[in-house]
């Protein structure tokens, strides 16, 4: 081991489990009340406790560093700005801050706070210990020996795998009735021309107590995200495998967005899956409401990106996600001079396939229909570094709790020619990427020999 600069030390072993366990276990350890785990690409990460925290709300943006007093820039209309400033003072040798945003925080990143209640809109944490667990090595860095030294002890020891039974929810008839009233006066809105699409989503409750940990484990078995993330921070738990980032951002300003929109089911029967493979490619109501999405995207890059840049990487392809299938895009650009991983945040937050065509008038739209505030529902996790990069995932096919209440959420895209029992039914095929992976806290456990099918996740169940 050897002290790094800035108070970090380091080391790194062979986990005695596979990436995904190993992070799970860290998780359930104890060794921090808060944490996020976050999966990118085949590397698994997990940043537990904080040397610097970063919050923001309808006050302004506040930085807590360990045994400093606290900095508050008080609200001046420009957000991540502030956000970027309370960054840049951070003096942790190779920093990288894990954390969320809101979905409200699209409403504030202007500067107007009209439709923001007194909720957070953003945290982040630069991490007291992180750990990156990839290519079967572990790399580990602490603030205290002492710490690192557990966490060693967890990568370290042997053990057997328990494998929880799941206990689904039935995610059918929650809010049905209302969800299919909400589509319709979105349809009538838009064949209006007051907007041309819209995402609606409803909630279902859980009603049992969960193991997020558990259900981050099952779940990640039976789906196959593009990143897949389990968090404690500030008072909210969620576990969830996210269908698409909403931006990348590499540290020479490569940026990437990627708009899914257009769905079928995927009901594990190849021939049926291909059928409606072939449906979702040539239906005229999926196709549009996917092209306009990626029109969005580009126009949204062209703010921040140099002239000549943005390109169309990826045209509708077909993504497999859990249980169900989507048309995919990829909108790639060069970040122009002067702008930063924020500015491609701000300029493409909230993801158009969670909000809608336009988004102001989709936001007018969704306050008007939806129940209540969606809070991390359509924000991001996200993760950002010192040298200027960030990779921001969408949050979706996620269960959530706060406040002693425990939930899922999901939605469709309307457009003029949506149907509402198709769009519930859309609904109930992304609730079951999560719904039906729910472990139940303390629930008897089969023991299974340990890591045997953790990556499993590229299977359908």
């Amino acid at each position: 081991m050897h002290q790094s600069p800035r108070h970090y030390f380091e080391t790194r072993l062979r986990p005695a489990s596979d990436p995904m366990t190993a992070a799970a276990r860290l998780a359930s350890s104890g060794l921090h009340p808060d944490y996020v785990v976050y999966e990118n690409g085949g590397t698994w990460s997990y940043a537990g406790g904080a040397l610097a925290e970063i919050t923001l709300d309808r006050s302004g943006a506040r930085l807590r560093k360990q045994e400093q007093e606290e900095v508050l820039l008080p609200w001046d209309g420009r957000p991540l700005q502030q956000v970027q400033s309370l960054l840049d003072t951070v003096r942790i040798k190779d920093w990288r801050a894990y954390g969320w945003a809101a979905f409200e925080l699209s409403y504030a990143k202007d500067g107007d706070l009209r439709h923001v209640g007194d909720q957070r809109l953003l945290h982040l944490v630069v991490p007291h210990t992180e750990i990156r667990i990839e290519a079967g090595e572990a790399y580990l860095r602490s603030a205290d020996q002492a710490t690192l030294s557990a966490a060693l002890d967890v990568l370290a020891e042997e053990h057997t795998e328990s494998r929880a039974v799941p206990d689904p929810v039935d995610v059918r008839q929650a809010g049905a009735d209302a969800y299919r009233r909400a589509v319709g006066a979105a349809v009538d809105a838009i064949n209006g021309r007051v907007l041309q699409k819209v995402i609606f989503s409803r909630v279902v409750p859980v009603d049992h107590e969960l193991d997020f940990v558990g259900t981050y484990l099952a779940g990640r078995r039976g789906n196959n995200p593009a990143r897949s993330f389990l968090l404690s921070l500030g008072g909210i738990e969620a576990t969830g495998f996210s269908p698409e980032i909403v931006v990348q951002v590499a540290p020479d300003g490569r940026v990437v967005s990627q708009p899914l929109a257009g769905t079928r089911a995927l009901t594990g029967d190849r021939a049926e899956d291909d059928r409606l493979r072939a449906e979702l490619l040539t239906d005229p109501k999926e196709i549009y409401e996917h092209a306009i999405s990626v029109k969005i995207a580009c126009d949204e890059l062209l703010e921040v990106c140099a002239p000549g840049t943005v390109d169309v990487e990826e045209f509708m392809v077909v993504k497999d996600r859990g249980t169900v299938q989507h048309l995919a895009s990829r909108v790639g650009g060069q970040l122009a001079d002067g702008q930063g991983a924020w500015d491609a945040f701000k300029a493409v937050f909230p993801a158009v396939t969670a909000s809608g065509v336009p988004k102001d008038a989709a936001y007018d739209s969704i306050r008007s229909n939806e129940s209540e505030a969606r809070g991390l529902y359509g924000g991001a996790v996200l993760t950002v570094s010192h040298e200027g990069a960030m990779d921001a995932t969408l949050v979706l096919r996620s269960v959530y709790r706060q406040n002693g209440r425990t939930w899922l959420r999901a939605g469709a895209g309307i457009v003029g020619q949506s149907r509402p029992e198709r769009e519930l039914e859309e609904t109930c095929e992304k609730l079951g990427s999560v719904g039906r992976f729910l472990v139940p806290a303390a629930e008897p456990v089969e023991a299974v020999g340990a890591g045997a099918g953790a990556m499993a996740g590229g299977t359908r169940p």
